[in-house]
């Protein structure tokens, strides 16, 4: 055999081959160093992030296949890869400091890290429901044991036992789904799933979509399959729940669209019920549970309930400009997420992290930048224009008009009002409430990935051509 004739096959995982290679010899690095704190670790991770990221915007556009069928690269894996890496190295960024400060920086967090980005990068690019499966868990082990690192934190040791139970019964349901979609079409591909399910098919087979419909809403925190997500998210250490909120959030959306769009667009009708379904149930308990919590960790886990919610619009329409508006809402809530988040690091008064609503009280006057900057990301995540976070719900609502889902996006538009008061209300405390004491100073990574999200979500008001224009090419590849 001619080696040159296997480099193509090779090409489209490079990425993948990057990461997995990078881990290993990160792996290696620790074992040699032992317990020493892992702050060159987390570097080199973060370099390791960026290669990758660069090798993923060299593939190419069109559609490739490769590794038997079950990997597949395109316009919409590339632009889902690339803000998942994003999300990746916000989330190493974010905790350079506060490891060290809590005296938990070891060299296994960045490496899981690594891990788990391998997985998100596997099932955006899974062509067939084992490389899926596969890609999965090895995303949600990693998560796991990221979620109770902080192990001598009781907090944070519940957090990862809940996921983990969690997650396997979800794992679960997902491969029982997968069996009973293999039975009764013969076919593990999403190709050829697609060709043989089409128009009226059997009932057996509509119940193995709902249970991988199950196990896909609980990785992206959609209800009825939220509960893990205010527990986790509350008890993780801070810069893990700006991960959980961001990258995971990124490949599970990509799943979900991969899956629904290019192995059942035969039977739309009766996937489309369900996802307005999952849709409606998490905008309405992202808004109203949210209104009565205090940690802001938690509600900023109903908050992302909500915000999966209405990125299913689009999925919903089941349409290319729904993709197309599934990928502006993705990229755009990412900015908000970590910068909101960013803004919560920054809450610390020596070795004390400060968690609730009232801790913001006065943040105006004792740190006006950061008030700003926080004011900004609530009222982008509320919707008001003309921040980010107006066109990334005018895009999925516009979808679901085009797509006669026009029911759905008056839910959207009614949940996100309600919604909005919560947002507000954070605004209204760090303006009008009495000044609490001041902060410490933010770090600088902190600083640095605070700075860009909120450039990013003014700058795409006045300029949303670059990103739509990428989002409808990605799109356009799965049609």
């Amino acid at each position: 055999m001619n080696p040159a004739l296997t480099i193509p096959a090779f090409g489209p995982v490079l990425p993948e081959i990057l990461m997995a290679t990078g881990a290993l010899i990160m792996v290696l690095f620790g074992a040699i160093r032992g317990e020493r704190p892992g702050y060159a670790m987390n570097i080199i991770a973060l370099a390791l992030l960026v290669v990758t990221f660069v090798a993923v915007l060299m593939l190419p556009n069109e559609r490739i296949e490769t590794m038997g069928g079950s990997f597949v690269i395109d316009g919409f894996a590339k632009f889902m890869k690339a803000l998942t890496l994003i999300a990746s190295a916000g989330g190493v960024i974010l905790s350079l400091d506060y490891m060290r400060r809590e005296g938990i920086s070891r060299f296994e967090y960045p490496i899981l890290i690594v891990l788990s980005t391998i997985g998100m990068m596997m099932v955006i690019s899974a062509n067939d429901l084992i490389a899926l499966y596969i890609g999965l868990e090895l995303l949600s082990l990693s998560s796991y044991v990221i979620a109770a690192f902080d192990r001598d934190n009781v907090r944070s040791t519940e957090a990862g036992l809940k996921y983990f139970v969690l997650g396997s019964l979800s794992s679960g349901m997902l491969l029982y789904g997968s069996s009973l979609v293999y039975g009764f079409s013969g076919s593990v591909s999403f190709p050829a799933i697609a060709t043989i399910l089409q128009g009226n098919v059997g009932i057996g087979a509509i119940v193995g979509l709902v249970f991988v419909a199950a196990g896909i809403a609980f990785k992206i925190s959609a209800v009825p399959f939220h509960m893990w997500t205010p527990d986790v998210y509350e008890g993780s250490p801070t810069p893990v729940t700006a991960f959980f909120a961001a990258a995971p959030k990124m490949a599970g959306m990509a799943m979900a669209t991969r899956v629904f769009i290019d192995a059942f667009p035969g039977i739309l009708v009766q996937w489309q019920q369900i996802i307005v379904f999952i849709s409606i149930a998490s905008m309405a308990l992202g808004s109203f549970a949210a209104i009565g919590q205090r940690n802001i960790k938690r509600l900023m886990a109903y908050s992302s309930i909500g915000n999966v919610g209405y990125a299913l619009i689009g999925l919903a329409a089941g349409t290319a400009e729904g993709v197309q508006g599934v990928i502006v809402y993705m990229a755009i809530y990412l900015a908000m997420t970590l910068g909101t988040f960013a803004v919560i690091l920054g809450m610390r008064r020596g070795n004390v992290m400060y968690e609730t609503v009232e801790d913001l009280s006065g943040m105006a006057r004792t740190h006006p930048v950061l008030a700003f900057c926080l004011g900004m990301m609530m009222f982008s995540l509320a919707g008001i224009p003309p921040l980010a976070g107006f066109f990334a719900k005018f895009a999925v609502f516009n979808a679901a008009i085009e797509a006669d889902l026009v029911a759905l996006a008056i839910i959207g538009v009614v949940t996100s009002v309600i919604g909005a008061y919560y947002y507000l209300r954070i605004v209204k405390v760090m303006y009008f409430d009495e000044p609490a004491e001041r902060y410490d100073a933010m770090p600088a990574g902190v600083k640095l990935v605070l700075a860009l999200c909120s450039i990013f979500v003014v700058l795409f008001g006045i300029v949303p051509a670059p990103l739509v224009a990428a989002a409808r090419a990605a799109a356009s590849s799965l049609f």
